[in-house]
């Protein structure tokens, strides 16, 4: 599945308001308290900032050929995403008996697969207006965080709801995984794409898949 592909396609889901029991009365956090989360947020959320500026630049009219696109993109990819992470996930319990060669190989293309598949969403004059929401929200498994963001247009602002899981590491916070209306995984739809692909342990088959779709997105 190509979750940013459908992105401006999607209707944008509806809340719907509850009735509360009683008042509830808001947590007063501390000033020095209320500074550092906000510092603390605004860490987790850079990444994303610079992603979405980026993908602003790429989709202005006259930006350019696809590889000249790309170009522009690649540096805010390697910036945003920790694309080893990602492509580990996504390949599951395999990747770890893959030789370095074999990863190597695989992390090439999956990070001109990463980045080709935005390319070819954020065409230019598509006119996607992106929003961040200002509160980062910890992730139900370990310390990771979820960037809340929305993408839409001129005409639907609040537009999809993408959502970026976030991890801390050696590089700083990083996406290790992206959420299309806040539950469904890229990760998790990659895994099943890939898993047929590698079935006997076929990297080159994989490699060979990832290329072809490389290919599909630059002649969109």
């Amino acid at each position: 599945m190509n979750i940013m592909k459908h992105v401006l396609k999607t209707t944008s889901l509806a809340l719907c308001a509850g009735l509360m029991a009683a008042p509830v009365v808001p947590a007063v956090l501390p000033l020095h308290a209320a500074h550092a989360a906000s510092a603390a947020d605004a860490q987790v959320q850079e990444p994303i900032k610079s992603l979405y500026a980026a993908l602003e630049r790429v989709q202005a009219k006259g930006s350019g050929s696809f590889e000249q696109r790309s170009q522009m993109l690649a540096p805010a990819i390697d910036h945003a995403y920790d694309i080893e992470a990602v492509l580990a996930s996504s390949i599951g319990p395999r990747y770890a008996g893959l030789s370095d060669d074999q990863k190597q190989t695989l992390l090439t293309t999956f990070r001109q697969f990463t980045i080709a598949r935005y390319v070819s969403s954020f065409k230019p004059g598509s006119d996607a207006r992106f929003t961040i929401d200002p509160t980062v929200t910890p992730s139900p498994v370990g310390n990771d965080r979820i960037v809340v963001t929305h993408i839409g247009s001129s005409d639907d602002p609040s537009g999809t709801e993408i959502n970026y899981v976030m991890r801390s590491g050696a590089k700083g916070w990083r996406i290790v995984d992206v959420l299309l209306n806040a539950h469904i995984s890229q990760v998790a739809a990659q895994r099943a794409d890939f898993s047929s692909a590698l079935s006997g342990g076929n990297v080159q088959k994989l490699t060979n898949l990832l290329q072809k779709k490389i290919k599909t997105f630059s002649e969109e």
